[in-house]
């Protein structure tokens, strides 16, 4: 069999159909967002960038930022890839799983957390819609239906708070306009993978209410044999399912009202490891090595099942001079996921016997129940001056239930993590000359979390928390109408 992916791709958008053939990989970003695409007088066309929590020309921002356009964001997805997909799609940008579609770890020029475990933190925050999504399973949720994904590399803590040393991967999904958008997509390739994109929109009241709803299906057949057991296609499936359903209020001129809930459903194969692939003393895989094939002894099929909840409320009111907006969000994380983590069969009194022997096997499952709740407050200029300024307030709190079996399966051990933080920030930007800008800003945030085993060991309760300052002051100076340079100081 071929293992080639190929794809067939269908589009719709409003009455119109078009069929392509489609094949290929998203080439990187380049360095401060890749090539941009020329207007018709041939200046660079303007791409917006919310690094400073406002919408703004990248050009005109210090920040060192990659943006990922729609086009782009349905290249990299169109394959049926989950979130791991964004690794190396901008400069810097690293992303990995030891779970499978769940529970991905981030890297920003080379830091990150290696940790594996539910439960850890991580340098680089993952930002949905304006939401932080702390835990390492809703950091996972799939990339669909999205306006631009905006890669922020160096301390972002400022503005955007803690786990954010490393930087940022702040997703904007496309929200409701009182326009009708209708919009799909299909791609089939080997394995059965099957991935469909859908999306609807517009006026329910003209002017008043919209809505917009979203949708992807991603799935692909068991490809991989156990040859330990003898099972055909035994592994490395999964069907991923997720939707995006937002209203959009707007009374009046001045107040806007968006209402979101996401969900996502997913059940699928952790990741598949195998032992004896390489050689000894080198980095070549071992003649006997076939990629259609592990030999577990254990692991339970590998098995990955998770499903996600999360409702979000935004408000924003434009004062004279001022507009003030509200973020109130809730998500929910609950399933599992077991492993063969050792990727072969065997044990220490056996006699080596081929491809996948490994002589000390291993079984584990980690399983997880969340929730997080968010609330942020700010109030930021918009008007024309020579000032800018933005000043808000933000509390965190997640309280989630971690079960681990360890290797050979003994009696499970369930630990309680809750963590609660707040957090008062501020910034200004003054505009010294017109071509020159000096911006800064602080942030305050107190963090503390519990820790005790609620099942299969002693209690052993521990607390920690701490507080912190962030800051960051910037020079940025307009050299010409299609250059800028900045310098930044910045902590985290």
């Amino acid at each position: 069999m071929s293992h080639r992916f190929s794809a067939f791709r269908a589009a719709w958008a409003g009455s119109t159909v078009l069929a392509v053939a489609a094949f290929g990989l998203a080439a990187p970003a380049a360095a401060q967002d890749g090539e941009a695409a020329s207007d018709a007088d041939g200046q660079l066309a303007t791409i917006i960038v919310t690094a400073n929590r406002r919408e703004e020309n990248l050009q005109d921002v210090p920040v060192s930022a990659a943006i990922l356009d729609q086009g782009r964001i349905a290249a990299i997805f169109s394959g049926t890839g989950d979130i791991t997909a964004l690794a190396g799609t901008a400069p810097g940008l690293n992303v990995e799983s030891s779970n499978g579609r769940v529970a991905p770890r981030f890297y920003i020029r080379g830091l990150g957390n290696t940790d594996f475990d539910l439960a850890a933190s991580q340098p680089v925050s993952v930002l949905l819609d304006d939401v932080v999504l702390e835990n390492v399973t809703l950091k996972s949720f799939p990339v669909f239906d999205v306006e631009r994904v905006e890669v922020l590399r160096g301390p972002q803590g400022t503005l955007f708070g803690r786990n954010t040393p490393a930087g940022i991967v702040k997703i904007d999904s496309i929200k409701p306009s009182f326009d009708r958008d209708i919009r799909g997509s299909i791609s089939y390739g080997s394995f059965d993978t099957l991935s469909v994109n859908a999306a609807l929109g517009g006026a329910l009241v003209d002017d008043v209410l919209a809505f917009r709803v979203a949708l992807q299906s991603q799935s692909r057949n068991d490809w991989i044999d156990n040859g330990f057991t003898g099972e055909d296609n035994a592994l490395g499936g999964y069907h991923d399912f997720a939707v995006r359903g937002q209203l959009l209020f707007t009374p009046t001129e001045r107040l806007r009202v968006l209402a979101a809930i996401n969900f996502r459903d997913m059940d699928g194969s952790s990741t598949i490891f195998r032992a004896n692939v390489v050689g000894p003393g080198n980095n070549k895989l071992n003649e006997n090595f076939d990629r259609d094939t592990v030999y577990f002894d254990a692991g339970g099929g590998n098995i990955a099942k998770y499903e996600q909840f999360g409702a979000t409320l935004t408000a924003s009111y434009e004062f004279d001079g001022a507009t003030l907006t509200s973020i109130t969000s809730h998500w929910t994380s609950e399933g599992s996921s077991r492993g063969d983590v050792d990727g072969g069969f065997g044990a220490s009194f056996l006699p080596v016997m081929g491809p996948g022997f490994i002589p000390f096997p291993s079984d584990t499952q980690d399983s997880l129940d969340l929730e997080q709740t968010t609330q942020e407050i700010r109030l930021a200029s918009n008007g024309d001056g020579p000032l800018s300024w933005q000043f808000g307030g933000f509390y965190f709190d997640s309280d989630f239930d971690v079960t681990t079996i360890g290797f050979d399966f003994p009696p499970p051990v369930t630990v309680n993590h809750t963590n609660e933080a707040w957090a008062l920030f501020g910034q200004l930007s003054y505009q010294l000359t017109e071509t020159l800008r000096l911006t800064g800003g602080v942030r305050y945030t107190d963090d503390e979390k519990d820790f005790f085993v609620r099942a299969g060991a002693p209690p052993q309760p521990v607390s920690v928390g701490d507080s912190q300052f962030d800051w960051d002051i910037s020079l940025f100076a307009d050299v010409s109408d299609d250059a800028s340079i900045y310098a930044k100081v910045a902590n985290s």
